[in-house]
């Protein structure tokens, strides 16, 4: 019985890579000033990649004033700058921010930070539940791969 040749479809050359966690790092920038009103105006210092409708969390260590706004989650409504976010976070009667607080020696200066934490779970809803068109939380997380 002759044996019948091998054959093989072709081999795509990229398919499928393993994520590479220390590739990425969580968007989260330092807070350079703070505009209140009804909704608040995040300035970080550097640009940020946050996108309409994502959820983030302001962080605020006590030296730099607006306590109320410490672990407050609001959603990013417009971008009115490449370093700026106004997110749906009501700041009227909040203590003013400090954007440069004195310290004592030795004393912890973690900087007031903006956190990506995720975005509203939508899509299309049909009987099987809903399916979204990405995997990935836009602006979520940085791609720092030296590839």
């Amino acid at each position: 019985m002759a044996q019948r040749p091998i054959t093989s479809s072709p081999i795509p050359p990229y398919s499928n890579p393993p994520i590479e966690p220390q590739f990425y790092q969580p968007s989260e920038f330092a807070i350079s000033a703070l505009s209140f009103g009804v909704t608040t105006i995040v300035t970080t210092v550097v640009n940020h990649n946050y996108v309409i409708g994502q959820l983030i969390r302001i962080l605020i260590p006590s030296k730099y004033g607006s306590r109320a706004l410490n672990e407050q989650l609001g959603n990013v409504i417009t971008i009115p700058a490449p370093n700026q976010v106004e997110v749906a976070i009501n700041s009227i009667g909040t203590d003013p921010f400090i954007a440069s607080p004195t310290f004592v020696p030795f004393q912890s200066r973690t900087l007031p930070q903006i956190v990506a934490v995720g975005d509203y779970n939508s899509g299309y809803i049909n009987p099987t539940g809903r399916v979204t068109a990405t995997t990935a939380i836009p602006g979520s997380f940085i791609n720092i791969s030296p590839l």
